[in-house]
């Protein structure tokens, strides 16, 4: 079976960092580098949109585990991390509490059952993907979260003037060919009409640079849908 554009793309990036740098380097790069910083924003991200001690977390498209080791010490969840290259989850599973379970899945879709999950979560996941493709990973969390669950995840829009700067970057990798890996904008917009159709209530919805979580910003747009 021939393998998703997105596979393809993580497991050559992730190769080619690991044979050019060192371990921990290269897994910081692999998720946007600053490992430690982000993983803690995103915890806080969390922490805001209603984690809570004693729920359940999927962290899709966990890659080497940032938010996992953030999370570590700091909040008691049943977590799961889901992504498509080994060696990010090797590597995630060595940083985090050792009740954390990882699990590698390339396929479009969630491999859980239906209504279990208190809260998914999906950083810089949807940002690599086309809209079909993510339409469709929504439409299963949705499946998979408990009545009340919520879904919160990162997306890239042109109003955010950091995000134009990584569409540039995006274009003029495009022209030489050079572009490592899909670079995908979403609108608020778009969103709403997903989340109708699919049966999500938007319950907000923060611009990348708005200091909204304790004074510092994602960088990334951020969506907290509710099932």
């Amino acid at each position: 079976m021939a393998k998703f554009h997105f596979v393809e793309d993580y497991e050559a990036l992730v190769k080619q960092l690991v044979e050019t740098m060192p371990l921990d380097e290269a897994m910081s790069v692999a998720v946007g580098g600053d490992f430690e910083v982000f993983g803690d924003l995103e915890r806080r991200v969390l922490s805001y949109a209603g984690l809570r001690d004693g729920m359940s977390l999927i962290d899709y498209g966990c890659g080497s585990g940032r938010l996992a080791h953030a999370l570590g010490g700091k909040l008691n969840v049943e977590y799961l991390g889901i992504d498509i290259v080994e060696t990010l989850l090797r590597y995630a599973a060595s940083k985090s509490p050792q009740g954390f379970t990882f699990l590698k899945h390339q396929e479009l879709n969630v491999p859980v059952v239906s209504n279990v999950a208190d809260m998914i979560c999906a950083f810089s996941l949807f940002t690599h993907l086309l809209p079909a493709e993510s339409y469709i990973y929504i439409q299963d969390m949705h499946r998979v979260l408990k009545n009340g669950g919520r879904l919160v995840f990162s997306f890239l829009e042109y109003e955010v003037p950091s995000n134009w700067t990584i569409f540039e970057a995006t274009v003029a990798a495009q022209r030489t060919n050079a572009a490592p890996h899909l670079n995908m904008f979403l609108e608020k917009s778009v969103i709403t009409h997903w989340a109708n159709h699919i049966g999500f209530k938007v319950l907000e919805m923060i611009n990348g640079d708005v200091g909204h979580f304790d004074g510092d910003a994602l960088g990334q747009s951020v969506a907290i849908l509710e099932k």
